[in-house]
């Protein structure tokens, strides 16, 4: 059983983990200014590009996983540290999918296409629907919000893990 991630699920991993964060800040960001100015729509361009990019890279990344097995839990966590692990990445895989298609649906429904990078449209598979759009508004938006939940959640326990031994006390830092 090997011992680390291979190169590619960590490139996989942080690529996304940079995009998601980008994402939301630059979600928080755009929706905070006001009236309809060419920054405005510049970030909602690039907080879609970003959305689809997540989206496809996500996609790769459970390819990849479904063929090559992640490296074992260390044999010292408790069962229950695992359990959790392992659902918090369920959810975060579900999320790395939920949160942009759920964006691209609420776009559509606002009667807007996506065209990544301005190069091509996506398929445009929902009509405008001006009594859907506030709907996968609210969907969209509470759906980043437990995305950012869990992200935290992980970064919490990651380092909880690099930083605290079982029992609760700091590890020491340098030899």
């Amino acid at each position: 059983m090997q011992q680390r991630y291979t190169l590619t699920a960590i490139i996989f991993h942080w690529l996304i983990a940079l995009l998601i964060v980008g994402a939301f800040i630059m979600g928080l960001v755009m929706t905070d200014i006001p009236g309809i100015t060419p920054t405005k729509l510049k970030y909602y361009s690039w907080h879609k590009w970003a959305g689809v990019t997540v989206l496809a890279l996500a996609a790769l990344r459970l390819l990849w996983r479904l063929t090559h097995r992640a490296p074992a839990y260390p044999a010292s966590m408790p069962a229950w540290q695992k359990g959790a692990a392992h659902g918090l990445h369920g959810v975060l895989y579900l999320l790395m999918f939920a949160v942009p298609l759920s964006g691209y649906l609420y776009t559509l429904s606002a009667g807007i296409p996506v065209v990544y990078f301005g190069l091509f449209e996506l398929p445009i598979i929902i009509a405008a629907d001006p009594e859907l759009k506030p709907v996968l508004k609210g969907v969209h938006y509470w759906l980043n919000m437990g995305l950012a939940a869990c992200v935290a959640l992980h970064l919490a326990a990651a380092l909880k893990h690099q930083f605290i031994d079982r029992d609760g006390v700091l590890k020491r830092m340098l030899p």
